[in-house]
């Protein structure tokens, strides 16, 4: 009997979703052993394999999410906020851990993340890169040696199918300058730039967003003082940097007890 961990994708048919079922299959210690997508698409029915160029994996689509988490062991998440709660809510019952990677999410869906990590490990990244988990590190410790004197700005740029701005990964970044700062980052935030603005407040954490064409993900923390720019980056020059992360994800949660988590956790940057 294999001793694989029995990953569940939901959004299989989505580019992620395709992405991370290459993913797990091809991750030693890990199986697809299941694969959702909305229904009434055309992928409901067909093998996983095959909707992702691969050969047959001998796991049929299906719609029903319920079915699909009770059998597996942890379920990777990149779709919709709707869909991320009712997975979120799933998995704990289920008794199967998460990785939530689904960004956009208002502060009332973020509760149910939280609730469900009371039962089963939740891994809550809004970028399971490691490169931007590495990035994420770096800025805080900058913000906090570079301080007040350094305005800072965050600047992202994605494809044009992007539906939610700033991206999760930039306030995740802007999150982690403010820890650096020992600020909230609601206090500070300035994401919208319009029209006759005044002068910049003192210890803002500015965003800017741009979109367009394929871009997988681009990131720029841009510190400016009198006579210099410190600028750290990361540039994703396609998704399967996620799909690597996520999967790493859902193989170390196969060790941890009921918690929430994030990408420093699962690279050991925070115990």
């Amino acid at each position: 009997m294999t001793n694989d961990l029995k990953v569940g994708i939901l959004g299989g048919a989505g580019r992620m979703g395709q992405m991370n079922i290459r993913q797990v299959t091809a991750t030693e210690g890990c199986v697809v052993a299941g694969v959702t997508v909305r229904p009434g698409s055309e992928a409901v029915g067909r093998d996983a394999g095959g909707i992702a160029g691969l050969p047959a994996l001998g796991v049929s689509v299906s719609d029903d999410a319920a079915s699909m988490i009770a059998g597996v062991d942890v379920v990777i998440d990149f779709t919709l906020p709707d869909v991320a709660v009712d997975a979120a809510r799933l998995s704990a019952k289920a008794g199967a851990a998460l990785i939530a990677g689904t960004t956009g999410l208002s502060p009332e869906q973020e509760k149910e993340i939280v609730k469900a990590a009371r039962h089963v490990p939740v891994v809550r990244a809004a970028n399971t890169s490691v490169g931007v988990t590495l990035l994420a590190v770096i800025a805080e410790q900058a913000a906090r040696m570079l301080g007040d004197s350094y305005d800072v700005e965050v600047l992202e740029m994605h494809h044009r199918h992007k539906i939610d701005a700033p991206s999760g990964t930039a306030l995740a970044l802007g999150g982690a300058l403010a820890r650096g700062r020992g600020v909230e980052l609601a206090d500070v935030k300035q994401a919208v730039r319009d029209g006759h603005t005044g002068p910049r407040r003192p210890g803002d954490i500015g965003f800017a967003t741009l979109r367009g064409g394929d871009v997988a993900g681009e990131h720029e923390i841009i510190f400016a003082a009198e006579g210099e720019r410190v600028i750290l980056g990361h540039k994703a020059s396609n998704r399967q940097v996620f799909a690597v992360g996520a999967v790493r994800a859902a193989l170390w949660t196969r060790t941890q007890r009921p918690g929430l988590y994030n990408m420093r956790h699962v690279l050991g940057f925070d115990d």
